[in-house]
């Protein structure tokens, strides 16, 4: 199974300028192994998804998701998840624990970059943390800091999935009543808007800390002198640790089940991409089983 990502909308506008099979969010059989160590064949497994050449300084200083020689699948030189069949190095790799679904292991990918936040920065127990965005990281996001102990508060446009991050216990905002107030010491900027930062900026206190996890094919200009002024430091994130987020959900405590808006027949893929660009929609998948 393989799931659409907000990243995969935004290639087929352009981002990256990616040409190949789309997708790199998913679970599958090894069917075969190109090697001595046999040992995953026949196993259920998820997979990181930058490919790296293991020699250059990037890699050598274990910033391997930075290599400049890296394939990545389904985004940069290499054909992805939308398929029967894909390839990966077996480094790449993570067994999947057998309580998980399909279904659920699916969301290992996006749950690992939330992770990223944690491994990125400290986060005081005693600061507030605004997520923007009510979409699908945007609550991956939320849930993970939740677990960390911390203040969350998730701020969005839909009633519905703001529900998923209030049942959790988590405070909630609807994005029209988000006053422009310096209130909160970091900010995830989850809103796949390219006006998020603004309004972020608008949210934080001063020295405070933006992490952008929306990937965008438009940009937009923005007067970036607020930063300046508040000395506010502006924070990359994307791919993340697979090991924290397969204990996490091998625990149950996640509702990712609830955030599967359709399942998908691989001859209906125009179908699923229109649902899942549709307001409202989380998660699509494609059943390839």
């Amino acid at each position: 199974m393989a799931g659409i990502c907000n990243t995969d909308l935004e290639i087929t506008k352009g981002y990256m300028g990616f040409k190949g099979v789309l997708g790199h969010e998913f679970v599958g059989l090894v069917e075969k192994i190109n090697g001595p160590d046999q040992h995953l064949v026949g196993q259920r497994v998820v997979g990181e998804i930058n490919c790296y050449c293991g020699t250059c300084d990037y890699c050598l200083k274990e910033m391997k998701t930075h290599c400049p020689n890296r394939f990545t699948l389904g985004i940069m030189n290499k054909d992805g998840a939308f398929a029967e069949y894909l390839t990966l190095p077996v480094s790449n790799l993570w067994p999947v624990p057998p309580q998980l679904p399909d279904e659920v292991a699916v969301f290992v990918e996006p749950l690992a970059a939330a992770f990223e936040i944690l491994a990125q920065i400290h986060l005081s127990p005693t600061g507030r943390v605004l997520v923007l965005g009510d979409g699908k990281l945007g609550l991956l996001c939320a849930f993970v800091l939740d677990l960390a102990g911390l203040d969350v508060t998730v701020s969005g446009n839909h009633a519905e999935k703001l529900l998923l991050a209030s049942e959790q216990g988590l405070i909630t905002i609807h994005r029209p009543d988000l006053k422009p107030a310096k209130n909160y010491d970091v900010v995830i900027e989850a809103t796949g808007s390219a006006a998020g930062v603004e309004t972020a900026v608008q949210c934080l206190r001063p020295r405070g800390i933006i992490v952008l996890k929306s990937t965008m094919a438009a940009g937009k200009k923005m007067n970036l002198t607020p930063l300046v002024i508040d000395e506010i430091t502006l924070l990359g994130s994307r791919c993340g640790p697979f090991g924290p987020a397969l204990r996490t959900m091998a625990k149950g405590s996640l509702p990712l089940r609830r955030m599967i808006t359709g399942i998908y027949r691989p001859e209906q893929c125009k179908e699923a991409f229109v649902k899942a660009g549709e307001r409202g929609t989380l998660k699509i998948l494609f059943d390839f089983r």
